[in-house]
C-alpha cells in the first residue's frame, strides 16, 4: 500500500520542520514537500499531487480560508487545518470546516505537547485520506424534503422530559451534527454531545451552532442540567458524564486518561448514559475514524436505550459507526439526512411502551 501524499503548508519554519520531522517516523505517511503560503503552496499541490494538504489559517499573501476555498473549487484535496487557540482562529477555524476541511488540529503550545500533537496530527491525516470527496457530497446533499414533512411536532415530543439524547462524532461531525441538530424542535430532550475538538474550538462551535438552531447550544460547564430544549456540547480536552439526582439529569466535565486517544471521548459519555439512563436514552454514532463510541454504545442498546448509527454512503469517515454496527452496538442504520426522523421515532417508541406499561 502506498503511503499517505502530505504537503505541510504554514509560514512558520519551525512548524514545517517539527510536522516534518514528526511525520517521517511513520512509515504510512510521506511528506512530499512543504510550502510558507498559500501561492507556493498552489504550485507543489499542481507538481506533487498531495493526498492530503495541512493548513495554517493565518498565512501571508492570502489567507488559509481563501486559499481553501480556492482549492476545493478547483483543486479538491482532503484537507486538516492547523491553527493556534484564539478565538478568531478557531472562528476561521470552523469556516473552514463548513467550507470542506476535514479536520482541525491545535498547534503545539499551552496544553498540548508536540508528542500529543503528533498522535494526533497522524490520526487525523489517516482519516482524511479515507475521506471521501467532501466538496463533491456538500454539494448533492440537499435535504429530502420527505425528512421535513415526516417530522414529528411538538405534541409528539411532549412526555420526552425525561428522556436524553446521546450523540458522538469526529472527522465530518462538525457538519454532520449542525445537519441534525437544526432538525430539533425547541422542546426536544436534552441532548449531550461528544465532538473531537480541541479546547476553545468548541467554544466557537456551540456558539455557532447556537445561532442557527431552534435549540439552545452551549459548551457544557461541570454541573450543567440536561434539559429540553438545549444541547451540551463536552469541552475539547475534558470529558463529559451523565449523572442523575433523583428525576434531575446533570453534567460532569472532568480531566482524565485519554480513552480511545481522544479526550472528549465518545466511549466515557455513551457509558455513563447507559448507567444513568438506560432506557430513557437514545443513542447516536456518527462519521468519524476509529472506534471511539462503538462500546458504549453496545451498553447503551444492553441497557434497553435505543442506538442509530449514521450509515456508510453519507459519512465523511467510516470509521465509528462501522464499528459500532460490527459490535451489534446499532439498532437502526440510517443516512445522515434520516438521524432526526430515526430519533423521533425511537422517542414516540419509548413513550407509546411507557404509556401502555402505566395502563
Amino acid at each position: 500500500m502506498e503511503p499517505i501524499r502530505v504537503l505541510i503548508v504554514d509560514d512558520s519554519a519551525i512548524v514545517r520542520k517539527i510536522f516534518t520531522q514528526e511525520l517521517s517516523k511513520y512509515a504510512d505517511i510521506h511528506v512530499v514537500g512543504t510550502a510558507p503560503d498559500p501561492y507556493v503552496a498552489r504550485d507543489k499541490i499542481a507538481r506533487l499531487s498531495p493526498d492530503v494538504i495541512t493548513l495554517d489559517v493565518e498565512m501571508p499573501r492570502m489567507d488559509g480560508l481563501t486559499f481553501l476555498r480556492k482549492l476545493m473549487k478547483y483543486h479538491p484535496t482532503p484537507t486538516i487545518i492547523v491553527s493556534s487557540l484564539t478565538p478568531k482562529n478557531s472562528e476561521m477555524a470552523l469556516e473552514a470546516l463548513e467550507s470542506g476541511a476535514v479536520e482541525v488540529l491545535a498547534k503545539p503550545g499551552g496544553s498540548y505537547s508536540v508528542g500529543d500533537m503528533s498522535v494526533q496530527l497522524v490520526e487525523k491525516i489517516r482519516a482524511a485520506a479515507r475521506a471521501r470527496s467532501y466538496v463533491a457530497r456538500r454539494r448533492q446533499e440537499r435535504r429530502d424534503e420527505e425528512t421535513r414533512r415526516v417530522r414529528p411536532g411538538a405534541v409528539a415530543l411532549s412526555q420526552t422530559t425525561h428522556k436524553v439524547i446521546a450523540m458522538g462524532a469526529s472527522t465530518g461531525g462538525t457538519e454532520a451534527l449542525k445537519a441534525v441538530l437544526m432538525e430539533m424542535p425547541p422542546n426536544s430532550p436534552g441532548i449531550v454531545i461528544v465532538q473531537h475538538m480541541p479546547p476553545k474550538f468548541t467554544t466557537a462551535f456551540a456558539k455557532r451552532l447556537d445561532g442557527c438552531c431552534a435549540i439552545q447550544v452551549k459548551e457544557a460547564q461541570n454541573g450543567d442540567s440536561v434539559r429540553p430544549g438545549l444541547a451540551l456540547i463536552a469541552p475539547g480536552n475534558e470529558h463529559m458524564v451523565l449523572k442523575r439526582s433523583g428525576a434531575r439529569y446533570y453534567v460532569e466535565v472532568k480531566d482524565g486518561p485519554m480513552v480511545c486517544h481522544q479526550r472528549p471521548s465518545v466511549d466515557v459519555l455513551f457509558h455513563s448514559v447507559a448507567r444513568y439512563a438506560g432506557a430513557n436514552a437514545v443513542g447516536v454514532i456518527m462519521t468519524g475514524m476509529g472506534r471511539d463510541g462503538a462500546k458504549g454504545l453496545l451498553q447503551m442498546r444492553q441497557s434497553g436505550a435505543r442506538t442509530i448509527a449514521q450509515d456508510e454512503s453519507s459519512c465523511v469517515v467510516f470509521g465509528m459507526p462501522k464499528e459500532a454496527i460490527r459490535l451489534g452496538a446499532a439498532e437502526t442504520v440510517v443516512p445522515l439526512d434520516a438521524i432526526p426522523v430515526a430519533i423521533f421515532k425511537a422517542l414516540e417508541d419509548r413513550g407509546a411502551l411507557a404509556q401502555s406499561a402505566a395502563s
